[in-house]
């Protein structure tokens, strides 16, 4: 069946097997899914699973992201973590292949106290470029800003800068999450406010740069510098600014997922697709290739 141009999912769990997932999606409505193949917050990775991945790969028909763990940082001063992160990172690439995955998400990381930025940001290039060649045919990587003052990219102007460290590397891209995006000082709450930042970080991402959202409200005030999540529409960015993801040539192609809490996702789902519709975007048309 072709699918919507901006289709719209969940993060959703494991659990119990990679194959839980596919009549779950389903319960739910997801066109999309995100999942964790690997503890989120350890650094021991989970036993391979070659016949599980690869069933999966053929059971999931719907476009599938990988989130690495976020204990992933390549801006620390520890040789120790960034090793551990480059471990973890190369494990979710690898596994990201077996599985289909469209792309592997990763926090952009942060400045640990007591190491200057600028020594942070040099670090990224060599650690980040050299673990992607570990996996030369792995699916694209996506930076994740974050909402903290301590995130090597947080705002539009600091993810440029992020991305200038690396090179502008073909194989990196950028994931977007509303939550992070309002606490970091972009306004979400208008429709108006929430198409300029969609705006400022197209620009930075450059042309097909952005390949993933995580749809979130945010509990807190853009600006908090909180990062947060609340069910879409229940928090200060407000269900109708929402209606920018649907309308702005930055995402109007992008895949959107919500890392809301289970109980909410299906009405969540509903919520994007509703929208979508009033954007006149429920015509059936055909998800693009990965880039």
């Amino acid at each position: 069946m072709p699918r919507p141009l901006a289709p719209v999912g969940a993060h959703v769990s494991v659990a119990g097997g990679l194959g839980r997932c596919v009549p779950y999606a389903d319960t739910i409505g997801a066109e999309v899914v995100q999942v964790f193949l690997s503890s989120p917050r350890a650094w021991a990775p989970w036993a391979d699973d070659p016949d599980g991945d690869a069933a999966f790969a053929g059971e999931c028909t719907v476009p599938v992201f990988v989130h690495a763990p976020y204990l992933v940082n390549f801006g620390s001063p520890s040789a120790d973590t960034l090793a551990k992160s480059s471990a973890a990172l190369e494990h979710s690439l690898r596994r990201g292949r077996a599985v289909g995955a469209r792309a592997v998400v990763v926090h952009a990381g942060s400045a640990v106290h007591g190491h200057r930025r600028a020594d942070a940001m040099t670090g990224l290039r060599a650690h980040i470029l050299r673990t992607l060649d570990t996996v030369p045919d792995g699916p694209r990587l996506l930076i994740e800003p974050m909402a903290s003052d301590a995130s090597l990219a947080s705002d539009a102007a600091s993810l440029g800068d992020y991305l200038d460290a690396l090179g502008r590397d073909e194989r990196i891209g950028v994931c977007l999450d509303t939550c992070h995006m309002h606490a970091a000082g972009h306004d979400l709450s208008t429709a108006a406010s929430f198409a300029a930042a969609l705006r400022a970080y197209a620009r930075v991402a450059g042309k097909g740069g952005i390949g993933l959202v995580h749809v979130n409200d945010s509990r807190d005030p853009a600006g908090s510098k909180r990062d947060r999540h609340e069910a879409v529409g229940r928090g200060t960015i407000g269900r109708a600014a929402f209606a920018a993801l649907f309308t702005s040539p930055a995402t109007r192609r992008v895949p959107m997922v919500v890392e809301t809490e289970p109980a909410n996702h299906q009405a969540d789902i509903e919520t994007l697709k509703a929208l979508r519709a009033t954007a006149g975007e429920a015509r059936p048309l055909t998800v693009p290739a990965p880039l």
